[in-house]
């Protein structure tokens, strides 16, 4: 998770040093990532682990060829992986138990599960095709997607133009709407966690954050999220709806048409600081149905937002109660045509031209050059997991009668 750092400086304008504060803010999320190791056990058949009504108890770690890292988080690291039986290339997601258990994380990791099962029905969430565990490790296998993160691309282009990011924003917003529609809010909508396919069509991952059960009228309080994209209400600790998903959308999209997040400070209280007071400056020129939609979407009163009234339901017209939708409405997205959005008929902006699965040009050279542990097949003898370590991922496991493992 990105984090601003402190006693950096003063507070930048945007007219300021831009490409200074956009090195920073690069070397703060990029310097967040924590690598785990990466050794792999078996299941044990004393494991008192529920894999699930249709789940393969014998998929494991020598099913794959471990190719390259494509990405790091706090607890693990993402894979380039080969299925040896049939070719297939995935993105492997490897986690380690003990680190989870002893950041007290087991809930947030077993809610991305849950909502990773969710996904297979909408176009711009990755899926996940099954998942396992060892007495030491989780992993999800994940739809591979090497298009490169939205921050990658940012970072060598530093914004986007108007119709580039409207097209993104609107892809994204489909798939928030989506999750919404299964009462489900996302909470960590940022740069990094969006990806592009080989099309250039954007697809939504990492659901470590996201709160189930969340109704129409329902509120959370939990501080969680990344520090450039809080919303207001949390970092009041008030009570809070979907509608920070909405701010999320807003800060993104903010950033792609101007380099850096709305309220943007090398020091993290100053930006808390920004959020909370500061009001929203739209410099440079953009269309009137841009900075429209950015005023809407920022809005500090979560009541007045955009999306507050009628929240946004992916892929159809229509919210529950029948009302046209505030955000696909807007006249920002006049020129987007949801159906064709829905259904990839509209041609992506930007083509990553990725030559095939091996082509790794989108990825950070920090992740794809450093070395595999041959550990990471490695199968010694069977030996039972601790007893609270099988308890705290129960039901992990999981794979679809379809998938052939």
């Amino acid at each position: 998770m990105a984090m601003g750092a402190q006693g950096l400086g003063e507070d930048l304008t945007y007219a300021g040093d831009l490409l200074v504060a956009h090195v920073l803010l690069c070397f703060q999320r990029m310097a967040s990532a924590v690598p785990v190791s990466l050794l792999c056990q078996p299941p044990t058949p004393t494991d008192n682990i529920n894999l699930g009504p249709s789940a393969n108890p014998n998929a494991r770690p020598t099913d794959f060829d471990f190719l390259k890292v494509i990405g790091k988080g706090s607890f693990g690291k993402v894979l380039l992986a080969k299925r040896k039986c049939d070719g297939t290339f995935y993105a492997v997601k490897v986690l380690h138990k003990k680190t989870i258990l002893k950041k007290k994380e087991q809930t947030h990791i077993m809610a991305e599960r849950n909502v990773l099962l969710k996904n297979v029905k909408h176009p711009f969430l990755v899926g996940l095709h099954y998942s396992f565990q060892t007495s030491e490790k989780l992993y999800f296998v994940l739809d591979y997607v090497n298009g490169g993160e939205l921050f990658f691309h940012l970072q060598r282009e530093r914004c986007f133009r108007e119709p580039r990011a409207r097209f993104y924003a609107a892809e994204v917003a489909s798939a928030i709407g989506y999750l919404h529609s299964l009462n489900i809010i996302y909470r960590d909508l940022k740069p990094e966690n969006i990806l592009l396919d080989c099309q250039g069509h954007v697809v939504l991952t990492d659901f470590g954050l996201c709160k189930e059960g969340m109704e129409q009228e329902e509120t959370t309080s939990t501080f969680c999220g990344t520090p450039e994209y809080l919303a207001p209400e949390v970092l009041k600790k008030q009570p809070y709806d979907r509608t920070v998903d909405w701010w999320c959308l807003g800060s993104v999209l903010y950033e792609m048409l101007f380099g850096l997040p709305p309220f943007y400070s090398r020091d993290v209280s100053q930006m808390y600081d920004n959020i909370l007071h500061k009001p929203l400056q739209i410099q440079g020129i953009k269309t009137v149905a841009a900075c429209d939609i950015l005023q809407g979407l920022l809005h500090k009163d979560q009541k007045r937002r955009l999306g507050a009234k009628s929240d946004f339901v992916g892929g159809l017209h229509y919210d529950r109660e029948g009302g046209w939708l505030e955000i696909k409405n807007h006249v920002f997205f006049s020129p987007i045509n949801w159906d064709d959005l829905y259904h990839k008929r509209i041609t992506p902006p930007f083509n990553p031209n990725v030559a095939g699965p091996a082509d790794l040009r989108h990825f950070d050279p920090e992740f794809t050059q450093e070395a595999i542990s041959t550990s990471i097949t490695h199968t010694p003898d069977l030996a039972a997991s601790t007893s609270s370590a099988s308890d705290a991922f129960l039901g992990f496991s999981y794979a679809p009668t379809e998938e052939g493992i």
